[in-house]
């Protein structure tokens, strides 16, 4: 863990009290009732314990929050997978809040990569709740300059000189975890062997009519629209009977960095991959990388995400990767072949049945 020059470690953080100007209330302890309320609403009632707000360990629950954003409740645990609440272009058709994860009481929040679909909230919800930030040094500084008293800590885990493919090992409490760098969707020219069918689905606009956007989300949101990537991230958490990896981007690495395979591959057997489908490289190249990144990993189970409808107007549902998915599947080797777990939108925002493993 290392701190930004010129911010303190820990700090005054969690003594927010105004909700103006888009300030969330601090995070309380896991026994006030707002937390365990929040808690068994994303990770379910039995999960938690209903007098101290404590996590049961003998599961991993996840619930989602809307393109790659993830609750996650591992090894006794709150980890938020980046950090933003899709909100931009409509309000209210994901069932959540900023101010829903900072009730949580994550310890740690991991960011994929800096773009605002991702950590846009990261900075007040670090704020409020005294979250370790994950990232790299771009991160880290990028989303401490989200709020004016950027007083919580983070852990870097490399910045712009660092190489593509290189891993991390480390722990967060009883999770230990894996950090891999890899590449940001991009599209590349079309692969005549390895390649797919391309693929984008037309826009669906009609959620802005029955969801508009709300001032408040248009003031926090469009200032972060410029924030920059800052090198993206793989993570992979385990604990006893479950290897979890999630990315929130899925680049050409055929094409520009074929060494991250190896590393992808010389990680623990994976168990469930959650990984982005939707990408600039679909134009070209349909869902190719999101299949070489399952087939260097080899998860058993794979669940797609970044591919609802998280910026009505630009944004199609989830449902509409279904077949291509499938599809793209079907080229893996039957006994590779990781079972699929479509996560389809609204419906299963924040449902945490869909995402619960068992130890």
């Amino acid at each position: 863990m290392c701190k930004l020059p010129g911010l303190g470690l820990f700090g005054p953080g969690g003594k927010l009290t105004s909700l103006s100007a888009g300030v969330l209330r601090p995070a309380a302890d896991p026994a006030d009732p707002r937390t365990i309320a929040a808690r068994a609403r994303f990770f379910g009632a039995d999960t938690i314990d209903p007098q101290t707000g404590a996590l049961h360990t003998d599961r991993v629950v996840l619930s989602w929050v809307g393109c790659t954003t993830f609750a996650l409740a591992i090894g006794g645990s709150v980890f938020l997978l980046d950090a933003w609440v899709p909100r931009l272009t409509s309000t209210g058709y994901v069932p959540a809040t900023p101010q829903d994860l900072v009730d949580l009481a994550p310890a740690a929040i991991f960011i994929g990569h800096g773009h605002f679909d991702h950590a846009a909230d990261a900075g007040r919800i670090a704020q409020a709740s005294g979250a370790v930030v994950h990232g790299t040094a771009e991160h880290c500084a990028s989303i401490a300059a989200q709020v004016a008293d950027p007083a919580f800590p983070t852990a870097v885990h490399g910045d712009a000189g660092t190489a593509i493919g290189t891993r991390e090992d480390f722990a967060v409490g009883a999770v230990e975890v894996s950090v891999v760098r890899h590449l940001h969707s991009a599209r590349t020219p079309s692969d005549p062997v390895g390649g797919s069918p391309r693929f984008f689905p037309r826009p669906q606009p009609g959620i802005v009519l029955t969801h508009p956007p709300t001032l408040s989300g248009l003031l926090q949101g469009v200032p972060r629209l410029r924030d920059p990537e800052g090198g993206v991230l793989l993570y992979q958490f385990r604990v006893p009977g479950l290897c979890l990896v999630w990315h929130d981007s899925t680049g050409p690495l055929t094409e520009r960095a074929p060494q991250v395979f190896d590393t992808l591959a010389a990680l623990p057997a994976t168990d469930v991959q959650i990984g982005a489908v939707q990408g600039y490289n679909q134009i070209s190249n349909g869902l190719r990388d999101p299949r070489t990144y399952i087939e260097a990993l080899t998860p058993a189970l794979f669940v797609p995400s970044h591919h609802d409808n998280w910026l009505p107007g630009l944004t199609a549902s989830a449902a509409t990767y279904d077949a291509p998915l499938r599809a793209e599947l079907e080229r893996i080797s039957a006994p590779r072949r990781p079972e699929l777990r479509t996560l389809h939108d609204p419906a299963d925002y924040v449902r945490p049945q869909r995402l619960t493993f068992q130890l």
